[in-house]
This record gives structure tokens, sequence and C-alpha cells, in this order.
């Protein structure tokens, strides 16, 4: 019996049939998709190569700014509130009003003390210029004494008067001479009070005028300005309510000035330098609005250090945990003032570290921030104004 011939064993099973061919479209349709796949790869491989690895990017970034608290100077009862939680308010609008019948009858002491002090300057002026005159008048009867005893010491050589007439004589050229220097003292003494100065720069006029100024000041800070302009936010005082000097009444947030700080790690931080760009997005306006911004600088320490309750690390169980570093990033000012931001917004940012030639930590002569506010700058000068027609209505 050949082999073909023999009969299949119970157990044995077919054979399987070969898979079926694909459709031609079929297996063009996974070349194309395989060599997409491949050209994306190659294409992001490419993109990383070329940009990716040169930013660093972090989602722990928040924008900050300016948190100016309006505080008091003088301690008083508020009788005025004039801007509430939102309100935008400009430089050196009164916000807050204090009572200031105290401050306005302190004024009033003052200037009637320096009108007073004014005119008593005057009557010093005067009675120096009397006690010249005395002297001049004392010194003609000196001399017409001297005359009188000179004749008639001529006289009594002759006999022509008797001694006791020449005795006279010399008793009035005594008396003369004592008037005159009896005046001349009196004479030092108020000019003493009046010399090298004048009426408006006599040393009583002028502490007479420092009391009219301390008490104008006192009387313009009862009323208490903005100190920037801004939003108010934090309000605190109420009508009625006593206050101190220096308790925060409320705040102003100007947020025209705003920058972001972006909490980098360790790692991140290796090729970051300042002055390079930085672009930034907000959840509040999506990925449709970009910001630009650059680096300024970076803190001075972690976050970790500076907290309030620093980590002690020289413990048994220490765990290496990685820290962040303040970075700060200066807004671009058009863009801030086209979509405004908020204090405490969270930001995505996105550093481009390829220029590495600025500092890393500090630029030695970069120029740092200065904040300055003028609303007092013109309270000494009222005050002056207020001293200058004082002494001008006394003089």
């Amino acid at each position: 019996m050949t082999a073909a011939s023999q009969p299949h064993p119970a157990n044995a099973r077919p054979a399987d049939p070969p898979p079926p061919l694909l459709p031609r479209r079929q297996r063009g349709r996974r070349i194309v998709a395989a060599t997409l796949v491949a050209v994306g790869l190659a294409a992001a491989a490419a993109f990383w190569v070329q940009y990716g690895r040169h930013q660093v990017s972090t989602e722990n970034a928040y924008v900050e700014g300016n948190v100016v608290q309006v505080t008091s100077q003088v301690g008083g009862v508020v009788t005025a509130i004039l801007a509430d939680n939102t309100d935008l308010v400009e430089s050196g609008k009164t916000l807050v009003e204090l009572n200031g019948v105290d401050a306005q009858l302190a004024l009033s002491a003052a200037q009637a003390q320096l009108a007073r002090t004014v005119r008593q300057v005057r009557g010093q002026f005067a009675a120096a210029g009397q006690d010249r005159a005395n002297v001049e008048l004392r010194s003609v009867d000196l001399a017409r004494a001297q005359e009188d005893l000179e004749r008639r010491s001529a006289l009594s050589a002759s006999g022509a008067i008797s001694g006791e007439e020449l005795i006279h004589a010399r008793q009035a050229v005594r008396t003369a001479r004592a008037s005159l220097a009896m005046a001349s003292e009196q004479l030092k003494r108020n000019q003493a009070l009046v010399e090298r100065t004048s009426v408006d720069s006599h040393p009583e006029v002028q502490a007479a005028a420092a009391q009219v100024r301390n008490a104008s000041i006192a009387l313009s800070r009862t009323r208490i300005p903005a100190p920037t302009g801004g939003v108010v936010t934090k309000r605190s005082v109420q009508v009625g309510q006593r206050v101190s000097a220096g308790v925060p009444l409320m705040s102003v947030v100007p947020l025209d000035h705003l920058w972001v700080t972006a909490n980098l790690k360790e790692s991140q931080l290796r090729d970051v330098r300042l002055g390079q760009p930085v672009t930034l997005t907000t959840d509040l306006y999506g990925d449709r609005v970009v910001y630009h911004g650059r680096v300024v600088g970076q803190d001075a320490g972690t976050g970790s250090a500076f907290a309030l309750l620093p980590a002690q690390n020289a413990t048994g169980n220490w765990i290496k945990v990685v820290q962040r570093v303040p970075v700060r990033i200066a807004l671009t000012a058009a863009e801030v003032a086209a979509n405004p931001l908020q204090i405490g917004l969270s930001m995505q940012v996105t550093i481009d570290t390829r220029g590495r030639n600025g500092k890393r930590l500090v630029a030695g002569d970069a120029a740092s921030e200065n904040y300055r506010t003028t609303v007092f700058a013109d309270e000494l000068a009222r005050a002056d104004e207020l001293v200058r027609s004082i002494v001008a209505a006394n003089l």
C-alpha cells in the first residue's frame, strides 16, 4: 500500500489554509500610515534637536504685583470713605477723611502765635533803633558836660567862680558818662536780639513758623490720598472707626505694573540667563492670547529657604526634594494693557534658552526697579506759603 493510499489517523487535523492576500488598496494605506508615522517621529526629533532642548517650561508660575498699603500718618476718627474694593482710583485721590477739628484748632492757635511773634520781633527792631538814638543823645550830653567843666576849670583858676560850682560841673560829667555807658549796654542787649537777621529770619519767628508748618501738615494729613493709581482692594476701615497712625486702612494695586514669578526646578536653571525671551499663556484667555516677556532676575534662594518654617535637613530620615527657585519675568506693557491680568493668576511659561550671553544670577550693571510717589511732595510747600502770608500780613 502506498503512502498516499494510507488512511489518516483519527486525531489528525487538516492543514490551515494559507492567509488570504490583502487587497492592494489596504496594503497601500498601511504603507502610507507607516511612512507618515516615521516622518512625524523624524520631524518631532528634529524639532526637539533644533528647539525643544533649548526650552524650559513650567506651569508653576503666577502673576505678581505691588500691593500698596494705604495708612494714616495721624490718628483720628474716620468721617468719610471715598473709595471701595474694585474701584479704580488715580494717584493723589482722597480715599479716607478723618475728623480735622482738633487739627484746625491747633493750626489757628499756631497762626495767632506766629502773628504775635512777628509783631514782637518788630518791636525788638524798633527798640534797637531807639537805643541807638539814646546813645547818640547821651554822647551829646557828655560832650556838653565836658565843655562846661573845661570852662569852669579855667575860670576857677582866676577865682571867677566858686569851688562848689566846679565840683558840680565835675559831677555832671560823671553823670553824663554813666548815662552814656548805661545807654550803650542797653543798645548791646537789644542789638544782640536782632543783629545779622531780619523779621522773617528771626529765630523766634522761625520757631513760631515751625509750629504753623506742623499744624498745617497735620491738618492736611486728615485727608488720606492714594499713594499710587490702581484698583482698591482689602478695605478694612469703617466710618466712625478711630484709627491710629500706621494702621493699614486699605490697599491699592497698580495693575499697569505686573510681572510673573516662575518657580523653576533646580535642574531647569542650568541654561537660564538674564534677558532670555519668554512666552506666556494663562487659563484666563487660553492659548489665543500669548504674552511675551524676558527674564530679569532670579531670587537669592529657593522658596523653601525663605519659608516661614524653613526645612531642617539635618535629620536621619532625610529625603531629597527637588527645590524650586523663583525667577522674575518682566511682561510687555502694551500686551498687558490690551489683555489685563490680575495678581495671583496662574501662567504657563516657556523660556527660550538658546541665547546664553547674559548673566545667570545677577547683572551688576543692571538698573534696579525704583518706586516713588509724589503725592506728599507739596505738603511742606503749602505750609511754607501759609507762613509767608502770615508774616507778610504782620510786617
